[in-house]
């Protein structure tokens, strides 16, 4: 027997709507959303294909390096040890295809989120319009990304690429919009009084200022990412988010362990190497500021010599 259901308001067909504005825009941009997938498609299949072309043994040796170089020799030692857990665990091309897929999806949303970030700190009328869509951006659950990708772009890696960049774009333009309206009035001041023009002062004083607070954008943009790229391994993604969904589907507990182990390991290392780029001078150790300490200690007896 049905029970009739009292409604405070009528049904409002707002899913339907929706669905025929995606459809409108599948069969008026079909030949744009065909470019993008084949550019998109093709960037990851060369990022990766680079990646796997170098042995496994040297890349890890040269992830391990770059640590070394931007933050300490015992964050290198702990990334070699990772790494080679990784590749013990045959997860490395997995690995390197999550890899690849992270790296144009933070590619392409940095590309968006600073140039939009620096204009919302310019223009209030622009910040006020992208807070709201940021808003529902970050709120909208991260699987219903994937249904518009789908319809867009078929099964593979571009709907994972574009659900992850429009994913992971919001902190990128947040934390770029708040770096620069942080940087000290006094100091754009400063520059206006010399005669700079807002392009020279951008450059000059408020970019350089903000790299730290820009840096952190980047290193959220890419730590979601990461967790957007599992989730995109249900639309048929290559890499590791495709094994964790082998492993569920499958209940195989030990490939969904190793799998899961293997991102964790990625994260870990993309997450201290990038805010270390943000953050040399909290980094001694790092190669990159030995360097910079010594060619500072060279430039101070050279132009105190220069002055007797």
């Amino acid at each position: 027997m049905n029970e009739e259901t009292d409604t405070i308001v009528p049904r409002i067909e707002l899913g339907q709507a929706v669905e025929a504005g995606i459809d409108w825009l599948k069969r008026t941009f079909d030949p744009v959303f065909d470019l993008a997938s084949t550019v998109l498609d093709a960037s990851w299949t060369g990022l990766s294909d680079l990646l796997l072309s170098v042995p496994a043994l040297v890349m890890i040796i040269l992830m391990a390096l770059l640590g070394m170089l931007v933050r300490s020799w015992q964050f290198a030692l702990v990334a070699l040890v990772s790494l080679l857990l990784v590749a013990g665990m045959d997860q490395w091309d997995n690995a390197m295809f999550t890899l690849a897929l992270v790296l144009i999806a933070t590619a392409v949303a940095i590309v968006v989120a600073i140039p939009v970030g620096i204009l919302a700190a310019r223009n209030t009328t622009v910040s006020v319009i992208t807070k709201p869509v940021l808003d529902f951006m970050q709120t909208m659950p991260a699987f219903v990304y994937l249904i518009p990708a789908v319809v867009f772009f078929s099964i593979g890696v571009v709907p994972g690429l574009i659900s992850t960049v429009v994913f992971a774009l919001p902190p990128g333009v947040r934390l770029t919009e708040l770096g620069i309206r942080q940087v000290d009035a006094e100091t754009v001041e400063a520059g206006q009084a010399f005669g700079a023009t807002p392009r020279q002062i951008l450059r000059g004083i408020q970019i350089p200022l903000a790299t730290p607070t820009i840096m952190a954008g980047v290193n959220q943009v890419i730590m979601l990412s990461l967790s957007m790229s599992v989730i995109a391994g249900i639309v048929g993604a290559d890499g590791l988010g495709k094994e964790v969904v082998s492993s569920i589907s499958t209940v195989n507990t030990a490939l969904g362990a190793e799998a899961g182990l293997s991102v964790v390991i990625l994260a870990i290392y993309l997450d201290r190497l990038t805010a270390a780029l943000g953050e040399l001078d909290k980094h001694p150790s790092s190669v990159l500021n030995r360097l910079k300490n010594r060619s500072t200690s060279d430039q101070k007896p050279a132009s105190a010599g220069a002055a007797t």
